[in-house]
């Protein structure tokens, strides 16, 4: 009844831990996967990462677009500050001064200077002249010119006096032997009234934009951007607004590291450089692949995180089961030694009372009362000192008295002293033991303790044959003590695990059997303290050998292998 009552606590135990297991660990970790999972998912859906990163390339290019006008417009009132006046000097003076500052101004292609009162007055870079398309150009331009200020020169005086810089800028391809863009600024005079039609204009260089100043204002703009945000390195391209930015399609200037590709992001400029557009994208990738590389990598880190988490649920459990396992072990070494504490003082008590009632007439049958009651004594003893050694090795205070002893006395005397309770068992016992084997220091008690669990062990699982050897002999530089017999055997399954602490195989015959579990623990602790090793041989309905090797001393290893016969019984 007791034993069908912890079966069903056991088994009420296991379900109940994989219950709380699985309501307050697996159901919360599968409903963290699932959100962060339908999380990663969103994101890669609505291109949220992919749109916050086009907006702020989207916030750089208008930032960049700024810092361009504003490059141009100081440009171009450091040339309006050293033109000449259109009152002080001559038309001839005016022109030299206009000279003047193309020479010193290489990346100016035209200056020109108009009043309304005076006309205009048109100079060119003359080291350009020799080109046909370039002099085509200045030619061209400054006939329109004419005829344009002429019409609307009143209005375009207006026009720039109405903005804070007055300064406006017009721009267009030109028609050059490599094309280009360029741009034309027009400023006012401060100094003069309002009311005249007076302006001056510088023209860029198409050349100079697309070599000099668009890498240059690059350059700037994308370091300035690594610094404040250290992230992927950028590019930046401008172009023609009716191209759709690629190299194939007539780009006018990119920054270092643009490479091959369109612009992830994209700005018709206004003002200065309206009819170009400003492009943007990260250097070797794109937006997308960034959004793409993150979702992949929040997943891995995720699937990382998940598998840690399965795994410390399986280590949790099958940690949770081994102490179940260590609990369930304990409790039958408590009934087991319990059963096997009983056994002997019944034993001591029931012989005792005859004695004392004085039921027992001959000194003979007395003698033999004396002599079960010291045995069963020495059997309560030794299971006591069983259980107290395993609680010092357990606490660590263990210790081990070596000397040298003549082992092959010790195991005679021990074999003689256990001899009643092998013969009450009805076996047939032999023993061998080579009486030249030298002394080794071993602890006495110990040794002893560890003959007499392996020889208890024998007579414990030999229900049908009841044969048992013990045989002490050496070889290859050890002492080598065996106990054999020809009972039930050991699964070779359960071989590495016999002398784990409180461990008992399936087999019903063991279940059967009463024990504690610690006989083969102490032995294999005895032998492991000695410097020496346990062995174990056995086949299933065969019977086992345990064999302890012990060392010897390194002046007595010599060859041989010598038995002497002792005792048969």
């Amino acid at each position: 009844m007791n034993t069908k009552r912890n079966k069903f606590w056991s088994g009420n135990n296991r379900f109940r831990l994989m219950l709380t297991l699985e309501l307050a660990v697996m159901l919360p970790a599968a409903a963290l996967i699932y959100v962060n999972f339908h999380h990663l998912e969103s994101i890669k859906r609505d291109k949220t990462l992919e749109a916050s990163i086009h907006r702020d390339f989207q916030y750089m290019l208008s930032v960049s677009e700024k810092k361009i006008n504003d490059r141009i417009y100081t440009m171009a009132e450091e040339m309006r500050d050293v033109f000449p006046s259109p009152d002080a000097d001559t038309e001839a003076d005016r022109g030299r001064k206009l000279e003047i500052i193309l020479s010193k101004n290489p990346w100016l292609a035209h200056v020109f200077l108009f009043d309304s009162e005076k006309g205009l007055l048109y100079r060119s870079q003359p080291q350009q002249m020799t080109d046909q398309c370039f002099r085509e150009e200045h030619d061209r331009t400054s006939e329109m010119y004419r005829g344009w200020f002429g019409m609307e020169g009143k209005m375009l005086c207006d026009m720039m006096h109405n903005k804070t810089r007055a300064i406006t800028c017009y721009g267009g391809q030109v028609k050059r032997a490599d094309g280009g863009f360029m741009t034309t600024a027009f400023f006012t005079f401060p100094q003069l009234p309002k009311d005249r039609v007076v302006f001056g204009g510088v023209s860029f260089d198409p050349d100079y934009l697309k070599r000099t100043f668009f890498p240059e204002m690059f350059e700037e703009l994308v370091a300035q951007k690594i610094s404040e945000d250290r992230g992927n390195h950028l590019a930046m391209m401008v172009y023609p607004s009716e191209h759709e930015g690629d190299q194939g399609g007539g780009w006018l200037a990119a920054s270092t590291g643009w490479g091959v590709g369109k612009p992830e992001v994209s700005r018709n400029l206004e003002d200065v450089f309206r009819g170009l557009t400003l492009g943007i994208k990260f250097q070797g990738t794109s937006a997308d692949a960034i959004a793409g590389h993150l979702v992949q990598q929040s997943l891995l880190i995720l699937g990382v995180l998940s598998l840690l988490m399965i795994g410390g649920l399986v280590l949790t459990y099958r940690s949770v089961s081994k102490e179940m396992a260590l609990a369930r072990l304990k409790s039958d070494f408590v009934s087991n030694v319990s059963h096997e504490l009983r056994t002997p003082l019944s034993l001591i008590q029931l012989y005792a009372e005859t004695l004392e009632l004085g039921r027992i007439t001959t000194q003979e049958k007395k003698d033999e009362y004396y002599r079960i009651i010291r045995k069963e004594s020495e059997r309560l003893g030794r299971l006591i000192n069983n259980i107290l050694d395993f609680s010092r090795i357990e606490a660590g205070r263990k210790e081990y008295e070596l000397r040298e002893t003549d082992i092959a006395e010790l195991v005679r005397n021990t074999l003689d002293a256990y001899r009643y309770q092998i013969e009450k068992n009805g076996f047939e016992f032999e023993f061998s033991i080579d009486s030249n084997i030298p002394t080794v220091r071993v602890d006495r008690e110990a040794i002893a303790r560890a003959l007499v669990n392996l020889v208890n062990n024998a007579l414990k699982y030999s229900a049908d044959e009841k044969f048992l050897v013990v045989r002490l002999y050496r070889a290859n530089g050890v002492v080598k003590l065996e106990v054999v017999d020809r009972g039930i055997g050991i699964a070779s399954r359960d071989q590495s695990k016999i002398f784990e602490k409180f461990y008992r195989t399936c087999d019903p015959l063991v279940h059967n059997t009463k024990g504690s579990g610690l006989g083969l623990s102490l032995v294999q602790h005895i032998t492991h303290a000695h410097g020496g090793q346990v062995e174990v041989e056995s086949t299933p309905g065969k019977g086992s050998k345990f064999t302890v090797s012990l060392p010897l001393p390194m002046d007595t290893r010599q060859p041989g292998n010598g038995m002497a016969s002792g005792a048969t019984a």
